[in-house]
């Protein structure tokens, strides 16, 4: 019988659960709100430049790619979450069971190589990489492309932002290095709840701020992950030092990507078929951990 405590706990796990994708999302799209006002009202052309017809024009062209990216991020966040990465559904008896093959007590089934068992999803997920927190999902072998689009785009679109608010750091170091603009900047919460500034100057400052922040934290993301992929690691293998399923670069990517690993990254609408089942892997190195 369910106990309405255990109602309770289910409903605040599913929200613990669901709350990192609802800040992403907020971030995102307040970021890109941001961007748009700074193009549409506060973009810093030349007075010749807003005279003409090319003012206009520029205007369109910078939102025509600031949406571009946040189409792509989205999507691709949509189909990383759609897509499981887990073995539910995927036949793994018969006699394919060899080296490398693991017994799950949980799943209660036997896992091939490269396969792990995630507490977090509570199920084995096929060529795992992480479990990630801000998705609340696996990082496996069925949504790698989308996850590492995702992270493309988020990089392309916070550097894109941090050069667009850099007007806002001139701006508020306008008149020198002081306590006031450097408070502004590392703690703009503080100098909004003191009074010290406006909920106009508190919004861009912190809008800011994330960029900059994001933009480092996704950076160390994506340089991570695009070395794993071309190296054939996972971060499981990273992490003990073992590269046993390299098939050189080029072979490495497709295994991640597809087989139009050169073009599906621009758009996850191309349609891009793994060469693999996530199963059988090529072995080409030392099984054992160097570490």
């Amino acid at each position: 019988m369910v106990t309405f405590g255990s109602k309770i706990w289910c409903r605040a796990e599913k929200l613990c659960r669901h709350m990192p994708i609802v800040l992403n999302t907020v971030l995102v799209f307040s970021i890109t709100a941001e961007v748009s006002y700074l193009v549409l009202v506060e973009a810093p052309l030349e007075q010749a430049l807003k005279k003409s017809e090319w003012s206009s024009t520029w205007k369109t062209l910078h939102l025509l790619a600031q949406y571009f990216m946040l189409g792509n991020i989205t999507w691709n966040a949509w189909l990383f979450l759609k897509t499981s990465p887990s073995i539910r559904g995927v036949f793994l008896g018969g006699d394919i069971v060899g080296q490398g093959w693991r017994y799950c007590y949980t799943c209660e089934t036997h896992t091939p190589p490269r396969c792990s068992h995630c507490y977090d999803c509570n199920v084995c997920v096929l060529r795992r990489d992480h479990h990630c927190v801000f998705f609340g999902q696996c990082v496996g072998f069925q949504n790698y492309r989308f996850f590492l689009s995702c992270l493309l785009f988020m990089w392309s679109g916070l550097l894109y932002a941090v050069v667009m608010n850099a007007e806002v750091f001139i701006v508020i170091l306008k008149e020198g290095v002081t306590f006031h603009s450097v408070m502004l900047l590392m703690v703009p919460w503080i100098m909004l709840v003191t009074g010290q500034v406006t909920a106009q100057a508190f919004a861009f400052a912190f809008i800011a701020d994330t960029c900059v922040i994001g933009f480092l934290l996704v950076s160390a993301f994506l340089f991570f992950h695009v070395g794993l992929m071309v190296r054939g690691q996972t971060t499981r293998e990273w992490y003990s030092s073992r590269q046993p399923y390299s098939l050189g670069m080029l072979a490495n990517i497709r295994e991640c990507l597809g087989e139009h690993w050169f073009i599906c990254w621009i758009c996850p609408l191309i349609p891009s078929a793994l060469p693999g089942d996530g199963i059988n892997f090529k072995v080409t190195g030392s099984l054992e951990p160097v570490r």
